[in-house]
């Protein structure tokens, strides 16, 4: 149990770190990313290995193609991979369906090519990555430093500014 005392000192810190978020609020080391898990398919891109992602910084974006609010997030997502994916930005899409419907990989791809998704996009079918990143919600964002720590998060929409501001620090590092 965190007390009060330690709680309002994680929360000073956090806010003096300029790539800091709730997520990492309670005074929580920055966890290693966890390693891709029972990806049913990878669609705009070879299988990804977080292993193999050292020196880059890496966004994974959980969402699902019928969520409305993954829907208003995904411009944000989709301008940082075009104006960082040549700076050492790597974006993953984590579709984790939420109806039966959306575990197909037909009506995916559709839904991407809809969008107009460029960045990888990786089908978790089974929800073994989002247990792996411990997650809730849809969307949510995770922000992974070049060493391979998971070093930011947000969940649902807004805080669009500082997600970009964090990628900006996180690759000038």
């Amino acid at each position: 149990m965190t007390s009060r005392r330690q709680f309002l000192a994680a929360a000073t810190a956090a806010c003096a770190t300029p790539y800091a978020s709730a997520f990492f609020s309670l005074g929580r080391a920055p966890a290693v990313a966890p390693e891709f898990a029972g990806i049913d398919q990878w669609l705009n891109s070879a299988p990804l290995r977080m292993a193999d992602q050292q020196g880059k910084v890496v966004l994974i974006d959980f969402w699902t193609y019928t969520c409305i609010n993954c829907l208003n997030h995904l411009p944000s997502v989709k301008s940082w991979h075009d104006k960082y994916k040549d700076k050492g930005l790597v974006t993953v899409g984590v579709h984790t369906p939420e109806f039966a419907y959306e575990k197909s990989t037909k009506n995916v791809q559709s839904a991407i090519e809809r969008l107009g998704i460029k960045h990888a996009v990786a089908q978790d079918n089974s929800y073994a990555t989002w247990r792996a990143f411990n997650n809730n919600y849809w969307p949510a964002v995770y922000l992974i430093d070049k060493k391979g720590k998971i070093v930011y998060s947000h969940f649902g929409e807004g805080r669009y500014e500082e997600t970009e501001k964090t990628i900006q620090a996180l690759l000038a590092q």
